[in-house]
């Protein structure tokens, strides 16, 4: 997987607290935590050196940093009571090309290894495994490998799998021509046919470049650090993958892949001790120690600042055709090294940029002269050296000079006037909220947050001592004009600043594709006869290994017995106040109070729904009480985590035909505001500002942007939102609310001169829900949150009429009736999105069970050798949600081919050509979903939002149990068996001359 964002791939720090102030251990502290306090600096454990043992108590942590005294590994131990533990390997890679070399060799190293040499057996483990993550990641300077799970042989076996895939794999010819690029007829079998490009990694990254908003990321990188690996693109173009070799490759892994140049990193309950005995036995004692000559250095400051002109494509699904420029202004600021310097340089930014109440979003984007923010708008600390970039989108050619003016003058108004008190408490606020927010994740969220200083030498820990760092910062503060001075310093007076602008290019698509097929031409015309017969028979030998039964034998797996036949129950209360329902759920929550509510939509006119996803969207950001939006942010800023609003569609758990439509208001703070997030709950409900047409129009434009540029990178959701959506009721209002359609519409209606209408709508909406609505709601907190905020809720459900039941208030369809449809949205991707979809069951019928397993067994057995391996598509699957059954494609050069796959997939599962094992390791991969780890903020959101109470969880959980490979046989034979041809299917994608009308397919063109 390529990090190309990796700009927004960067996690914040959130967590939960359990130290004391004077950071001892704390009562819910257990011996995880003790075992690494007891370590002492100059220990030694299988092989390795402690350097340095640092509790954290910002985070209820143990930091263990340790270097392995034969090869001079770091590791990175951290220790917390969480089961969700993580393991990650890293390296520093500095590819001095665009060739994806990084890139491919991520994908490439996967695929089979010295103790695992089977093809694929990253693919394999999802299967043999209970993860709750498994991946790798491409950043510009470093690769990462991580995964968790909860169970610890599971943690031991995807170790040895991991570790042995980087340190000794296979790097076959046959896997880099998979994975990375390969000239090979399009028609396997027929030499006459035309010989093309093919690749999992050469597609997936024409459909990364499809995306206006990555080529601007991108070029911004690689022209603001133009004089070494920052210049060239990690994840590779199009253009220069197919110049790679194989000995490249293999280069490039001893260079780079040795543990003197790795970063180990472990995180969670599980002992340390086990961790390094098990890396030094498998890996670490079969290496000695290298000097890999592979740092990164400081980029020569520029003495003028540098403008570049780009192109892209046009984006048909925008608005204006006129308005396709962007325009962004990119600082190179200062080292990643220096901790105390980035947290200013972070906090600066966010000031300047974040929310509109920063002075850069009022002269910016109140402007109304752009859609949004340029993509890579704000602080970039992900490299050697830090960035901030601003600029705006979809704004016409000639008001690029007027939005640079606009920035510039901005600046300077700031270094005269300084910020607000309250924008600075807010910031502060958000650091603070951060540290106690708990997630599920946190480990994998900690290695974003360490790895950049980490990967350059530099000491992680510091990263982790936030509270420290901002009480540094306050001391600087105390200087009046500090953050004046930063600015001058870092924008005014820094000349090492790029200004990009990137139009967009009347037949862009067109040029890259004859780029591609002139140097195709020119490269299989300079080949001999003999090459040419040597092409087509590496073409054959590596359909004859992807077809060849894969040896999993080789590989460690868990078994159906290792899972807790039992699920772990949620203790609930449900109490009314003011005559709501209220669900409380006291929880560790660490000094957090979550709040959610459901309104129901059912008594809205049918022609207000397909607004509902834009109401959602500006009722929050539009002002309340006698607050105009840019002082109303300010107090959502100061006192919670955000006062969010989204369109809910829930099925009924045994009725097909019934279902919940309604939307979902969520907001949490620190427990000392839960009064000021009700109150502000209560502005929004009493007294919404819904006639500021200005700002209005400035929300829909950005809304209808994001969406847009949203379905270059997620396709294959929208395809099968597409493909499903006359198939239940649910599915129709999904894609009303979050599909093409959803899309389309808020492309019109950004179009508009009249905003007077829209405004009414959004008045008549918030009549239905703030008003006169059926009203539910949940809080998940500690004991003495639970009592402050049911005290603070009096007030607020004083003002909202009409309750509910405590669980979802189902209506239900009886006149619905499931169509099929064939639907091709012509749009100018080099790649297809692909999807088809059927009518299922819902969630406790018998028979769901089963479809869930078989929807993990085709994905992994079927449909990712078929599509992935042999079709070069990035990726490929069925899933199986409550109605419906869907295949999908994801970045897929092929279209008719992979909906053949589809029925074949289904001839496949009909006729049983898998084993029993299969089955068992799908379900293995099920349960992985099932049991995936719940935060105790969301504790019990389940039956709030689903209507499925512990006793519907248990009840599925024995049925998952029960599939076997009969049961798995029988409901693909019966939901899919007798669909072929009426299956609902949808392409998001290029032109396909081979699909016709006259087939029955309705084409849909953008334009």
């Amino acid at each position: 997987m390529s990090a190309l964002l990796r700009y927004r791939l960067a996690g914040k720090l959130r967590t939960c607290l359990g130290w004391s102030a004077a950071g001892r251990l704390s009562r819910f502290s257990t011996s995880c935590l003790e075992e690494s306090v007891k370590l002492q600096t100059g220990d030694r454990l299988h092989g390795y050196k402690v350097d340095k043992v640092t509790p954290v108590s910002d985070f209820n942590l143990v930091a263990v940093q340790l270097t392995h005294e034969n090869t001079n590994t770091q590791h990175l131990h951290i220790a917390r009571e969480d089961s969700n533990n993580v393991f990650c390997v890293g390296f520093r890679t500095t590819p001095m090309d665009s060739t994806g070399v990084s890139h491919i060799l991520e994908h490439t190293v996967l695929t089979g290894s010295r103790r695992y040499p089977c093809r694929d057996p990253f693919f394999k483990m999802l299967n043999r495994s209970l993860n709750t993550f498994m991946n790798a990641l491409t950043y510009p300077d470093y690769t990462l490998y991580p995964f968790s799970t909860q169970n610890s042989q599971d943690f031991k076996n995807l170790l040895s799998v991991y570790t042995d895939a980087v340190f000794f794999p296979r790097l076959r010819e046959m896997d880099f021509r998979q994975e990375g690029w390969r000239l090979e007829h399009e028609d396997v079998h027929d030499k006459s046919s035309q010989i093309i490009y093919k690749g999992v990694v050469f597609n997936e990254m024409k459909g990364v470049f499809a995306n206006p908003e990555n080529i601007n990321v991108t070029e911004l990188q690689c022209k603001l650090l133009p004089s070494h690996t920052y210049s060239h693109v990690s994840g590779g173009t199009p253009q220069d993958i197919t110049n790679l070799t194989w000995e490249n490759l293999k280069e490039f892994h001893k260079n780079h892949y040795h543990p003197s140049n790795a970063r180990f990193f472990t995180y969670g309950d599980f002992p340390l001790a086990t961790h390094l005995e098990q890396i030094n036995t498998d890996i670490l004692q079969h290496f000695t120690r290298s000097s890999p000559s592979l740092s990164v250095p400081l980029e020569p400051r520029w003495s003028e600042p540098r403008e570049v002109m780009v192109h892209c494509p046009y984006d048909t699904m925008a608005a204006n055709p006129d308005k396709q420029t962007t325009v962004s202004v990119s600082f190179l600021l200062g080292s990643i090294l220096d901790p105390l310097e980035s947290l200013t340089l972070s906090v600066l930014c966010t000031l300047l940029s974040t929310g509109p109440a920063s002075p850069l979003y009022q002269a910016l984007i109140d402007a109304n002269i752009g859609s949004d923010f340029s993509p890579a708008t704000g602080f970039d600390h992900s490299m050697r050296e830090t960035a901030f970039s601003i600029g705006l989108q979809g704004i016409h050619k000639d008001d690029v000079g007027h939005v640079k003016d606009i920035i510039w003058s901005t600046l300077e108004t700031v270094v005269k006037e300084g910020f607000p008190e309250d924008r600075i408490k807010a910031v502060l606020h958000h650091l603070e909220r951060g540290i106690k927010y708990q997630s599920t994740n946190f480990g994998l969220t900690l290695i974003a947050s360490v790895m950049p200083t980490w990967n350059h030498d530099g000491d992680p820990v510091p990263n982790l001592m936030v509270n420290s760092r901002v009480d540094e910062f306050k001391e600087l503060l105390k200087s009046p004009t500090f953050l004046q001075e930063k600015i001058q310093q870092y924008f005014l007076d820094n000349k090492h600043h790029l200004t990009l602008v990137m139009t967009p290019e009347d037949n862009y698509e067109a040029q890259q594709t004859a780029l591609e097929s002139d140097k195709r031409d020119k490269v299989v015309g300079s080949l001999s006869a003999s090459e040419k017969e040597e092409l087509y028979k590496k073409g054959l030998e590596l359909l004859d290994d992807q077809n060849s039964p894969p040896d999993i034998e080789c590989l460690p797996t868990l078994h159906v017995t290792d899972i807790d036949p039992k699920i772990k129950d949620t203790t609930l209360e449900h109490v009314h106040i003011d005559a709501v329902p209220v669900q409380l759920a006291k929880q560790p929550t660490n000094g957090i109070t979550y709040f959610r509510a459901v309104a129901s939509i059912t008594s809205l006119p049918d022609e207000l729904k397909i607004y509902v996803p834009l109401f959602c969207n500006v009722l929050t950001q539009m002002g309340a009480g006698d607050l105009d939006h840019r002082q109303f942010a300010q107090q959502v800023d100061l006192y919670t985590g955000g006062l969010n609003l989204s369109p809910h569609i829930c099925s009924h758990h045994s009725n097909e035909l019934g279902y919940e439509q309604g939307i979902v208001f969520s907001s949490y703070c620190l427990d000392r505001h839960i009064s000021h997030m009700f109150s502000l709950w209560h502005d929004v409900f009493l007294n919404p500002d819904l006639q500021d047409l200005e700002r209005l129009q400035t929300l829909v434009k950005m809304t209808a942007n994001n969406m847009a540029l949203s379905v270059a990178d997620n396709g294959h959701r929208f395809a099968i939102s597409s493909s499903s959506s006359s198939l239940t009721p649910t599915s129709v209002l999904g894609e009303m609310f979050s599909g093409i359609q959803q899309v389309k519409f808020l492309k019109d209606l950004s179009e508009k001169e009249d905003w007077s209408d829209v405004c009414a709508k959004m008045t008549s909406i918030a009549a239905h829900v703030l008003v006169d609505t059926q009203f539910r709601c949940a809080l998940n907190a500690t004991a003495d949150g639970i009592e402050v905020a049911t005290n603070a809720m009096d007030g607020f459900l004083s003002s909202v009429t009409g309750g509910m039941d405590c669980l979802p208030s189902y209506v239900e369809n009886e006149n619905f009736i499931p169509t099929s449809h064939k639907c091709h949205y012509q749009l100018p991707f080099p790649v297809n999105y692909c999807s088809s979809s059927v009518k299922s069951v819902h969630y406790t019928h018998h028979d769901h069970a089963s479809l869930s397993i078989l929807a993990r067994l085709m994905t992994n057995k079927y449909l990712i050798k078929e599509i992935r391996e042999k079709g070069g598509a990035y990726g490929a699957g069925a899933k199986s949600s409550a109605g419906v059954f869907s295949f999908f494609s994801y970045r897929d050069p092929n279209s008719v081919e992979t909906f053949k796959s589809f029925e074949n997939c289904i001839d496949w599962a009909i006729n049983g050509n898998f084993s029993d094992q299969d089955v068992d390791e799908a379900k293995l991969g099920v349960f992985s979903q099932v049991d995936s780890p719940v935060s105790p903020g969301s504790k019990g959101l389940t039956l709030f939002l689903q209507g499925i109470s512990d006793e519907l969880r248990q009840q599925h959980r024995d049925q998952l149990f029960a599939v076997s490979k009969k049961s798995v046989m029988e409901v693909a034979a019966r939901y899919l068996g007798d669909s072929k041809d009426s299956m609902s299917s949808a392409i998001i994608g290029p032109e396909n001359s081979n699909l016709i009308t006259e087939n029955g397919w309705t084409i849909h063109n953008s334009n």
